[in-house]
Formats: C-alpha cells, structure tokens, sequence
C-alpha cells in the first residue's frame, strides 16, 4: 500500500516508516525537522541507526516480539553523524508490507515529567502552505453565505445560511490555532445539550433524510464547563462516523454518572454522553489501535478524527471509549463536573430534605 505522504506531513507528531529488514523508506517533515535535516536524508538509512547509545530498538528490529505494536519508553534519538540527542517514546506498529510505523512522541530530557502530559498532538500543528490553501476557500465561503443570506426570506434556508458562516468561523479559528499553537482557551459554563443540537443540524444538512437522528437528553443537566468549539468538533467526529458506517439510525444520549473513576481520579459526578448507531461496527483488526493517527477502517479514510476525539476528551480531564459489534456500536465520553457544580436532582433533593427537617 503506497504511503500517503501528504496526509503525513500535515501532522505534528514525528513519524518514519521503515521495510521488514528495518531500512527506511522516509519519514514526515515532523520527524525530519525534530532531527533537523531535510526529508531526502532519512531513506536508506537503517531505523536503528537514529538511537543513541542505546540499543533497545536495534533489538527489537532484529527480533520482533508478538504483536503488532511494541512500545519503547525514553529513547534517546539523533540524526546519524551529529552531536544531537533528543528523547522520545517511541511506538512501532507492524505494516501491512511486513514493515514498521515509528512515532516518536519527544519527552523532556530529564526524568520526572510525566511523559502522558507532554506527548503532542497529533493535530496541534499544521505546515504554513496547508493552512493558506485552506484560508482561501474558506472565505470565499464565508463571504457566499453571507450574500446568500441577504437573497432568502424564510426561516430555514437563513438558519442553514447561518450554519455555514458558524462553521466557517469555526474551521477558521482551528487554522489559527494550528498555525500558532496558544494556551488552551479557558474552559467556561456551556450546555452540552446546545452543542449537540449544533452537531445534529450539521449531520441532517450532511445526511439529509437517510438517516434517523435520535435525542435522548436528560433536560436536568447541569452546565459543564468546557470549550463549545471543540466539543462540538469530538462530537461531530463521532456521528459522521457512524454515517459513514452504514448507520440508518444514530442516538444521542446524555445522563449523569456517579462516583466515576477516569484514568486514577475519581469524581463524584461526570457527564455520560453515549453515540450510538446501528452501523457495520468496527473491524476486530482495529479493536487495540483505534485510537491512533492514522489508523483507518475506510480506504478513503485519514484515520485523525477518532484522535483528535480522544485528544478532546483529554483537553477537558475525560475519557472517550467504546464497544462495538455488528448492527451496535456505542462510543461513550465521560466528563467530569465540577466539584461544586450540582446536579438538578440533589438540588431538589436538599430542598426537600430541608423543608422535611422544618
């Protein structure tokens, strides 16, 4: 299978990619510049031939253990010839060819950092050419729906207008962030239930009648605190997933979840927020590595919207996860609340409560 060296390119995180006899064949610009050389430097070269001082790769190159992906923790890198030493985790996944993925994902010299905290994402930046070329149709866009929006005059083809120009603005606004990585906006008190509703007017504009969008909210939550934008983008990613699965019927489904347990924190209250659709489901082959850049069921596919869906998750102390099987998949986000954010129901139980003690 030819490797798609755009799709890699655009990609922040450092990735190389090697035949069975552990030769590489090239690398993405992220890998090149981390090493600093250009592209055309890396083939040929053997992929243990990047580690310094240490020969934990070379080992594994030489006598793959079982399984399709091998995780190598702090490796020391550099580019063959010079004084560079740079740390990583690296993760080697099996190529269908019988070769090898490599990401490195560069950890801080000195051990002490969680390296779960520094790991990039896959998608926080993007090169400079890309982003123009997108800026462009962009705000010819824009500047359409806003003519158009001065030529309807009735209430639906307005608010599909208005749709464009929100989206527009929010894939704008993306572009920025990818060209000029910034701190994380502030997290601030939203509905999720407003950002659904915004993910099922853009599935029924992309969908139209052929499939069946279900809402099963609890009107009860409490606000959440968190960033609109891209929550509707984790949420967006999931539902036009279980389109593009065959589904004719998808569900939305909110409640509150007690006394969870996300990754080593418990909370005593999160948001349950279940996609489910009656789709094809997801192949066993990708069960373990769904997850990961790159990794598609469709041959069409990037394989980056489940990442940046997780990654999303992580942004606002969740966890995205799911189970699946033909006819019934269910992707789950959990996120927490607040600790002093209540939810409807206690307030009215310790109204009551309080009226009963009188």
């Amino acid at each position: 299978m030819p490797v798609d060296t755009a799709a890699l390119d655009a990609l922040a995180t450092p990735i190389a990619w090697c035949d069975g006899a552990g030769r590489v064949q090239g690398g993405n610009l992220a890998f090149a510049r981390w090493l600093g050389v250009g592209p055309r430097r890396l083939p040929g070269l053997p992929l243990a031939a990047f580690e310094v001082e240490d020969q934990r790769l070379a080992r594994v190159l030489a006598e793959p253990p079982a399984g399709d992906q091998i995780r190598l923790r702090r490796l020391p890198f550099g580019f063959p010839g010079t004084d560079t030493r740079l740390y990583a985790d690296a993760l080697l996944s099996r190529r269908e060819d019988g070769g090898w993925w490599l990401e490195a994902h560069p950890v801080d010299e000195f051990p002490g950092d969680d390296p779960a905290t520094v790991l990039p994402s896959a998608l926080s930046a993007a090169l400079k050419g890309l982003a123009h070329e997108l800026r462009n149709p962009l705000a010819g866009l824009k500047g359409a729906a806003q003519l158009l929006s001065r030529r309807v005059d009735d209430d639906e083809a307005r608010e599909l207008t208005g749709l464009i120009e929100s989206e527009v603005a929010r894939l704008t606004e993306l572009i920025d962030r990818l060209l000029s990585p910034a701190p994380a906006k502030a997290h601030e008190p939203l509905n999720i239930h407003g950002v659904l509703e915004r993910v099922l007017r853009l599935a029924e504009s992309d969908a139209g009648w052929a499939v069946k969008l279900i809402r099963d909210y609890d009107p009860s939550l409490p606000e959440l605190p968190g960033d609109a934008d891209r929550l509707t983008q984790c949420v967006w990613n999931l539902v036009r997933n279980a389109i593009q699965a065959g589904a004719a019927n998808v569900s939305l489904r909110t409640r509150v979840e007690r006394g969870v347990r996300i990754g080593d924190i418990a909370h005593a209250r999160a948001l349950r927020l279940e996609i489910a659709d009656d789709g094809r489901g997801v192949p066993e082959s990708l069960a373990e590595q769904l997850f990961l850049p790159l990794v598609s069921g469709r041959a069409e596919g990037t394989g980056l919207g489940l990442a940046l869906a997780q990654q999303v998750a992580r942004e606002h102390r969740g966890s995205l996860s799911y189970r699946s099987r033909p006819g019934h998949t269910v992707f789950t986000l959990l996120l927490p609340y607040a600790a002093a954010m209540p939810h409807a129901h206690d307030v009215e139980d310790d109204a009551k409560e309080r009226h009963d003690e009188a």
